[in-house]
């Protein structure tokens, strides 16, 4: 399976894939256990299993309860923006939804449509408000990526997003962000780079390369664990340093880790502290704890001081792109 796994203190992915059959179906993640199969063991995807696991997600009591709160129009709460109040609404529902794994259904169409008409501008930004400064980077990371993965990528309204986020990027703006005191977000430029590596190589424009390399250097810039990146709240978040599902609009070391990794810059040596921080989270049984997941969600996704699939989940994906890079070099 690779050199990636001689760094942890004992093999998880049984516990990763634990199926319906289980004697705790309560502990049974069937996002997890495809994302297992696919991105851990590269299993294809015509395989039965992999399929089986893939039409699990929907029937999953996450996905289920989600779309049990949404109107049939599309919107969550109420309709409009949809930013608003977190982590209720629209738009978060469709980021929560892309990242449990949820196949593109009619009622998730909706929510989509809703989206490009009620929270997205005509020059292509998604907002959080009406205000001056309600395109915010993250969440046009966090809605792009979503969009990628429902399968819009070819959807004019989404290439257009994709064009105003680089623009944005690569201009005077830069990663600033309003609610960072005007100052480079961190978690705003890992959110970008979210939304740019699910493009694949051969579909990324210039401008998007040159944002990718932007946002590259700017993290890499600072020491992950350190993090002394700009901040316009008196010093850095104890979150970036707590790892969790869904990460939201906060960002954290993994996150960050993992992003590069897809990035190709896994291999960096500038990122050793932090795989070395990422490795020392793990228990005995090769697990990572629940630090952070956000409140007033529809449904709980894991519980917070417990093992998590999830966090094990994205800890492995990075630490196999990592091996993956070396192995290239």
């Amino acid at each position: 399976m690779g050199n990636w796994m001689s760094l942890l203190k004992a093999n998880p992915i049984p516990w990763l894939l634990e199926s319906g059959n289980s004697l705790e179906p309560a502990k049974v993640n069937p996002s997890v256990r495809y994302f297992t199969l696919t991105d851990l063991l590269e299993r294809p995807p015509f395989e039965a299993e992999v399929r089986q696991a893939k039409a699990a997600i929907m029937a999953s009591g996450p996905v289920q309860k989600i779309l049990e709160a949404q109107y049939p129009a599309g919107y969550w709460v109420k309709p409009g923006i949809g930013y608003s109040p977190k982590y209720r609404a629209t738009v978060w529902q469709i980021i929560f939804l892309a990242d449990l794994g949820a196949t593109r259904t009619v009622p998730i169409e909706r929510a989509c449509e809703h989206i490009f008409e009620h929270t997205q501008r005509p020059d292509g930004a998604f907002i959080a408000n009406k205000g001056k400064e309600g395109a915010i980077i993250c969440l046009n990371g966090n809605l792009l990526r979503s969009l990628l993965w429902f399968g819009y990528g070819n959807d004019p309204r989404v290439r257009q997003g994709l064009d105003w986020l680089a623009a944005r990027v690569n201009g005077d703006k830069g990663f600033r962000c309003y609610y960072n005191g005007r100052l480079p977000c961190a978690w705003g430029v890992v959110k970008v780079l979210s939304a740019f590596a699910a493009l694949p190589e051969g579909g990324r424009s210039p401008a998007v390369q040159e944002a990718i390399e932007q946002g590259v250097e700017f993290l890499l810039s600072y020491d992950l664990v350190q993090a002394d990146y700009p901040s316009g709240h008196g010093g850095v978040s104890p979150l970036w340093f707590r790892f969790g599902f869904p990460s939201t609009y906060v960002s954290n070391v993994l996150e960050t880790l993992l992003v590069l990794s897809r990035l190709g810059h896994s291999h960096n040596p500038r990122l050793a502290k932090a795989i070395e921080f990422t490795l020392n989270k793990q228990d005995e049984k090769g697990r990572w704890p629940l630090e952070y997941s956000p409140a007033k969600t529809w449904t709980q996704f894991e519980q917070k001081g417990q093992p998590s699939k999830w966090v094990t989940l994205n800890a492995l994906r990075m630490l196999k792109t990592h091996d993956r890079d070396l192995q290239a070099k």
